[in-house]
């Protein structure tokens, strides 16, 4: 699962430097599909990871500024970077004691939900996942090649054995 996270935290890096390559008024057009704009997606991103990983399991206090307080490349790219520093150590820290630990949600309706850490875990990987995929094909609709969504190549395992 480590992995996978640090999967998901090298493609952001990569497709925050593919937004540099990008005018502002593409990355804040709203597009078909998804949630918005890329930028409004990239903010959904990090904003949904911090907000599960920190507040729902951890219990922390959450500073998720607005997307108009960030809407810019630069202002994502330093809310990621803070929100990183602050997830990381739970990820790192990962054990098999934490997998079926209960977590109790409150739902849009009002209603309890209750779900395990490693699900919770998986859902916010897949989540990132799911969005980088919308990402790339919003790419591809304004004529750029998108971030690779390869796992190999990216260094993440130890091939020296």
């Amino acid at each position: 699962m480590l992995k996978l996270f640090e999967y998901n935290w090298q493609v952001r890096k990569d497709w925050f430097d593919w937004c540099d390559t990008v005018s502002e008024e593409e990355l804040l057009a709203r597009r078909t599909g998804g949630i918005g704009s890329i930028l409004y997606t990239l903010h959904h991103i990090v904003t949904v990871e911090y907000a599960w990983l920190c507040g729902d399991l951890q219990g922390k206090e959450l500073d998720i500024p607005s997307f108009d307080e960030c809407a810019s490349v630069q202002g994502l790219r330093d809310y990621s970077d803070r929100t990183h520093a602050e997830i990381a150590p739970f990820i790192y820290a990962w054990n098999d004691s934490l997998e079926d630990r209960i977590m109790v949600d409150t739902n849009q309706d009002g209603e309890q939900e209750y779900f395990t850490f490693g699900e919770v875990m998986r859902h916010v990987i897949a989540h990132e996942i799911h969005h980088i995929g919308q990402l790339s094909i919003w790419s591809r609709e304004i004529g750029k090649k998108p971030v690779t969504a390869n796992l190999i190549r990216r260094g993440l395992f130890d091939k020296s054995r």
